[in-house]
């Protein structure tokens, strides 16, 4: 019956060993890839899956000069506001004076001797209509649309030339929809905002809807002029002048809400959607918020950050790159060795994005200390067999 135990226990050491042995891979929980899977995973036969780039000085000063979107860069827009011109759908009100009484538009010489009646007359406030035109009384149908006011009183006042005594014109846009900017999202008050003469920026038009309701930085700025639309950080546009831009008749300016967060998975103190709490961090300040590496877990040479950059970008890293496509984001995942003490200097530069997960792999030696955890389970049944075997001399 020894023999026999110590058979069975035999087999079950030699099972336990070769388990060792093979690594059992398959049967190994991780909380991802190691460092030289990440790595050797970027390409499967025949197709590249994305780009590995090392993070240094050089890949620093590309991504500096990437620069977040621009009103100024896409809209080139940094002059005051054109005079305002009226459109269909304008308000529009219509005053002439005539020099004496008597005139079309003015009251008969009354007979008091120190009256001279009066001289003017207002012309109730018309809409345009979608031919662009107004009625104005011995004038007929006057095309307003596209045209400034004072373009319009001079045409007013042709056209009355011999038939009133010497008019003058005056026109006024009570309300004017043509002219407006709709402002949206999150506001206090959205609205159709008219501009005014002067020009009104950006942050004149969000002021004059209420201002903001969300916290500064995770606000942002989307304006859409004809067929394009471009989102800015609301704290750039507050911050800096030129990107303050003067709006236009039609912009469509909404504030959107959109935390800044990122992801921190792996051997990190903290595995979790984090947020920023800030304008931009850098990765460093994203390793400290995630509770930096575990001691006995983590491989410091294995920090990475998983991104899609877009075409401009990628050419720039990598100018041999089979994945970049026209139009298309690429996948990119960058390394970062933080057993190279000149990589904390590095880590400080490197600005973290929204949306981009931090991942940081488990050292080689975790998973050999899984191993001979499952070892041990599997082979202390038969010690203690053995043991007790000893003991009762079976």
């Amino acid at each position: 019956m020894r023999n026999d135990f110590l058979n069975v226990a035999g087999i079950l050491l030699s099972g336990a060993a070769l388990l060792a042995l093979t690594g059992c891979g398959t049967l190994l929980s991780g909380s991802g890839p190691s460092t030289d899977d990440v790595i050797a995973q970027s390409t499967s036969p025949g197709v590249q899956r994305y780009e590995i780039v090392d993070i240094n000085s050089s890949v620093l000063d590309i991504l500096r000069h990437r620069g977040p979107d621009s009103f100024l860069t896409h809209f080139g827009d940094y002059r005051p506001s054109v005079e305002p011109k009226i459109g269909v759908g304008d308000t529009v009100a219509v005053t002439i004076w005539e020099a004496g009484a008597g005139g079309l538009f003015s009251a008969p010489l009354v007979s008091d001797r120190f009256s001279t009646g009066s001289k003017s007359s207002t012309i109730p406030d018309q809409i345009v209509g979608r031919d662009g035109s107004i009625s104005v009384p011995y004038a007929g149908r006057i095309k307003v649309a596209g045209r400034t006011t004072q373009e319009v009183q001079g045409i007013v006042e042709h056209a009355l030339a011999g038939k009133a005594i010497e008019p003058q014109v005056l026109i006024n846009m009570p309300k004017s929809v043509s002219n407006s900017v709709t402002v949206t999202g999150e506001v206090v008050n959205g609205a159709r905002v008219p501009l005014s003469v002067r020009g009104d920026r950006v942050m004149d038009v969000i002021a004059t809807a209420g201002g903001i309701r969300a916290p500064v930085n995770e606000t942002y700025v989307q304006l859409s002029r004809g067929q394009e639309t471009v989102r800015v950080a609301m704290s750039r546009v507050s911050s800096d002048p030129k990107e303050n831009i003067y709006l236009r008749p039609n912009d469509v300016l909404t504030l959107i809400r959109d935390p800044q967060t990122f992801i921190a998975y792996g051997a990190t103190g903290r595995n979790a959607e984090i947020p920023f709490d800030a304008e931009g961090i850098s990765l460093s300040q994203a390793l400290a918020k995630a509770g930096g590496l575990m001691d006995f877990r983590s491989d410091p040479a294995g920090v990475f950050v998983f991104r899609f950059e877009p075409e401009s970008v990628v050419r720039a890293l990598a100018p041999g790159s089979t994945l970049v496509a026209h139009n298309r984001v690429t996948p990119v995942v960058y390394r970062l060795n933080l057993r190279d003490a000149a990589s904390l200097f590095i880590a400080q530069g490197f600005r973290i994005q929204n949306r981009d997960l931090l991942y940081v792999s488990n050292a080689p030696i975790t998973d050999a200390e899984k191993v001979m955890q499952i070892v041990s389970m599997i082979s202390s049944p038969a010690l203690t067999g053995l043991s007790a075997c000893a003991y009762i001399k079976c």
